[in-house]
């Protein structure tokens, strides 16, 4: 039976700009989602690599933070990205990264409003991520993310004008639990019917992830965003 599973609906929108890719190296396994940002054949393109670059980089270095920040810093290089006007008009992704590897925490990295969530056995989720938005700098709009990858801001630039970094990063220990890996499109309608995400978080990945993404849509009121749902067991080894 597999293991993960991503389901995505296209919602209100012209494109489906969400992408997720997963990617093993050596016993390292990533998950990755970007959350394109507009709606254009080229926002789209550009998050589908992008979300493929991410997890591959990420699984090689078996740590979501490293690979994050080298995809990161590849992006924010590139000589088009050197001009302060230009870089606006170039395609940009809240991106979300986890990895597993034999022996390590989970690890998890993230720059933008796209969020990781575990469900443990006891049937609790927890939030493992804290949005890149004006919301949580400035009681502000949600809307407003303030790190993407894309951009081409360090982290101390970041954190002198919104008080966190480019991108965060955090661990929890190995432990056997269900990981989602949400876009706004799939958590805020949830969130905002105050809908408890466990209770879609059942049965097969496949079947979690197409309900975690549908439910978002049913709930989204008037404008549905893309909505995508990328869903996985992670199983901790037993020793002996």
């Amino acid at each position: 039976m597999p293991t993960h599973a991503a389901f995505q609906l296209i919602g209100d929108r012209s494109h489906q700009c969400d992408a997720t890719a997963t990617y093993t190296h050596n016993g390292a396994r990533a998950y990755a989602l970007c959350d394109g940002i507009g709606s254009s054949d080229a926002v789209r393109e550009w998050t589908r690599t992008a979300a493929r670059r991410l997890a591959r980089a990420a699984a090689h270095r078996a740590d979501a933070e490293t690979g994050l920040r080298a995809v990161y810093e590849a992006y924010a290089t590139e000589p088009d990205r050197q001009d302060k006007y230009a870089r606006y008009d170039l395609p940009a992704a809240c991106a979300v990264v986890a990895v597993t590897a034999p022996g390590k925490p989970l690890t998890i990295a993230w720059c933008g409003d796209a969020r990781a969530y575990v469900l443990t056995p006891r049937g609790t989720v927890h939030r493992l991520t804290d949005d890149h938005n004006l919301r949580r700098v400035f009681q502000g709009s949600r809307n407003r993310i303030t790190s993407c990858l894309g951009a081409t801001e360090t982290d101390e630039e970041r954190k002198a004008q919104y008080g966190h970094p480019a991108i965060e990063s955090t661990t929890r220990d190995p432990e056997n639990c269900r990981l989602l890996l949400a876009s706004d499109g799939a958590y805020e309608p949830l969130e905002d019917s105050v809908r408890n995400l466990a209770d879609y978080l059942t049965g097969t990945p496949s079947q979690a992830a197409r309900d975690v993404a549908t439910s978002a849509i049913g709930h989204a009121g008037t404008y549905a965003d893309n909505a995508t749902a990328l869903v996985a067991d992670l199983r901790t080894a037993r020793t002996r």
